[in-house]
């Protein structure tokens, strides 16, 4: 009527657990009891409390042997039949069969319970004190066994479940990795500055960054991103966070965009970590040669060491990053002479500059502020563009750059130029 392994999946091991009990653990106790000379029980569980650590494979298979009765009782009536003829004899005193399948997991916590009353009974000076006490650590060892197959059979359960969730992937299927954490995050978009909608998982090894699939067949999330946690570090901000790791950075949030740059590298971290690439939003003219960006002739572009926004002619050099496998990257010029040491001619340099770069670099570079403006006339009407610097070393002097004039020099008391 009912398979063999069907039961044998229903009850476990309760035959060996039986066993133990009926020739081992029952008559030792009842041959104790017998000898009036010898009032003592903590030697005799002291001797056996350590096979009863097979009750942790019961207490472990115990959920899965609930939902196969469930199962068996919705689409078998013989198998109705039969439970309901057992239930109704006099030994089962009118209880279920899954409220007499509880009985084994409830065993162990109640024989703690037992031995740490019969010890706080105990005199001071009874014979039965010192195995009585060892006894009882025995049995709460027994008791950590049992709650620990239970926790390891959730967890192996729930890690399955994102597995499965996430494609069965093999290199992410792991029986060891452990998730600490799952949700839905915000992602910062550096281009365009949107938010749009991921999905990360968190391993003790490892983060996931994932993106909903729009046709849930087989798996509900696909993996864009791996990033290893060995390594990899995280900046808080007031609004979100970054997440940096070898293989990839990425600026995540709860709520709205941040407004604000990140931080950067450390040289010595440069080409080695994934950066946070500066949101195009966030700057009007290269980060390097301070050239103002158009949609034709000058265009932005990402280094892909520092995460700079920076022209086509400031990033026109090409550097092996190691977070990249050593792939050669587009970067800019100073990443370029960090990471490989070349200098590079000095014809190539000087085609590199614009005309406001060459006649206002030495000046820019020892500046208090510097920075591109619109000249407005008397009438504030608007003029000519121009690169303004303020110098360290006379702030009442402030030097305007307008190609293809030539450098104004201005400067009034009344704060106009």
């Amino acid at each position: 009527m009912i398979p063999e392994e069907v039961v044998k999946m229903i009850f476990s091991n309760i035959s060996s657990i039986y066993q133990f009990h009926a020739l081992f653990f029952l008559p030792e106790l009842q041959k104790r009891m017998e000898d009036c000379s010898n009032p003592r029980i903590g030697d005799v569980i002291q001797k056996l409390a350590p096979f009863l650590k097979m009750y942790g494979e019961y207490v472990k298979n115990f959920d899965k042997a609930v939902e196969l009765i469930t199962t068996w009782w919705e689409k078998s009536p013989p198998f109705q039949e039969l439970i309901v003829d057992i239930q109704k004899r006099e030994v089962c005193a009118n209880l279920t069969l899954q409220h007499h399948m509880l009985e084994p997991v409830q065993r162990i916590p109640r024989y703690e319970l037992l031995l740490k009353d019969y010890v706080r009974k105990l005199p001071p000076e009874s014979p039965d004190r010192h195995d009585a006490e060892k006894a009882l650590e025995m049995i709460f060892s027994a008791a950590k066994h049992s709650n620990a197959a239970i926790a390891e059979m959730e967890r192996l359960q729930n890690l399955w479940e994102v597995y499965q969730r996430l494609g069965l992937e093999d290199d992410i299927v792991d029986p060891s990795n452990e998730l600490i954490k799952e949700g839905p995050i915000l992602k910062i978009s550096f281009r365009n500055n949107t938010t749009s909608e991921k999905y990360l998982f968190l391993f003790n090894n490892m983060l996931l960054y994932c993106v909903p699939k729009v046709i849930q067949v087989g798996a509900e999330f696909q993996v864009r991103w791996r990033i290893d946690v060995d390594g990899m570090k995280d900046v808080e901000f007031p609004d979100s966070f970054l997440v940096s790791g070898k293989q990839r950075s990425l600026e995540l949030q709860a709520s709205r965009a941040l407004s604000f740059p990140p931080a950067q590298f450390k040289s010595e971290e440069l080409g080695r970590r994934a950066p946070q690439w500066v949101r195009d939003k966030l700057v009007t003219m290269c980060m390097r040669c301070k050239e103002p960006f158009n949609a034709i002739t000058r265009r932005r572009h990402h280094c892909r060491a520092c995460g700079y926004v920076v022209c086509a002619r400031c990033s026109d050099y090409r550097a092996p990053l190691q977070y990249d496998r050593n792939r050669p990257n587009r970067v800019c010029l100073e990443c370029y002479v960090f990471l490989t040491g070349h200098l590079l001619p000095e014809e190539r340099e000087g085609k590199h500059k614009g005309i406001l770069e060459k006649e206002s670099a030495e000046i820019s570079g020892q500046s208090l502020m510097c920075s591109f403006l619109q000249l407005l006339d008397k009438n504030g009407k608007g003029g000519t563009r121009g690169w303004f610097v303020i110098p360290q070393d006379d702030p009442l002097v402030l030097y305007v750059y307008a190609a293809p004039q030539s450098p104004h020099l201005c400067s009034g008391d009344d704060g106009t130029y």
